[in-house]
């Protein structure tokens, strides 16, 4: 009886803009993650508490619910308190920001494919 295979890493991206969420998507995949995507913090709370992921990335401005906002929601859960947050954003100011809510990195848009992939290895816990 062989054992099973460990599962891949599960990211979530959450982003409301189609064309960066399709692109991280692919560089992730293409680099051996499980990868999950949702266009707004209301959709992406949703898909973080059905998939419970490895890591999540997430954009600052959306509609709805920002990506600040959202972060300190997932903090006070007991379930999402510990998964690592990457913000996503074009503001420049972010840092300080990001980690007072427990982000472990942030990358400016554009995103380079070399700088994603370089942080999700750094931070992705292995299944």
């Amino acid at each position: 009886m062989t054992a099973a295979a460990p599962r891949p890493t599960r990211i979530v991206i959450i982003d409301d803009d189609d064309v960066m969420r399709m692109l991280l998507d692919m560089h992730l995949r293409n680099a051996g993650y499980e990868v999950f995507s949702a266009e707004d913090a209301v959709e992406g709370g949703h898909l973080v508490l059905r998939t419970l992921p490895d890591l999540i990335i997430c954009d600052v401005d959306m509609p709805y619910l920002n990506g600040f906002d959202f972060v300190a929601a997932l903090k006070t859960h007991d379930t999402t308190r510990d998964i690592p947050i990457v913000f996503l954003t074009s503001n420049e100011d972010l840092g300080g920001r990001a980690s007072q809510l427990g982000a472990v990195a942030h990358l400016m848009k554009p995103v380079r494919a070399d700088r994603l992939l370089e942080v999700v290895g750094l931070f992705a816990q292995k299944a």
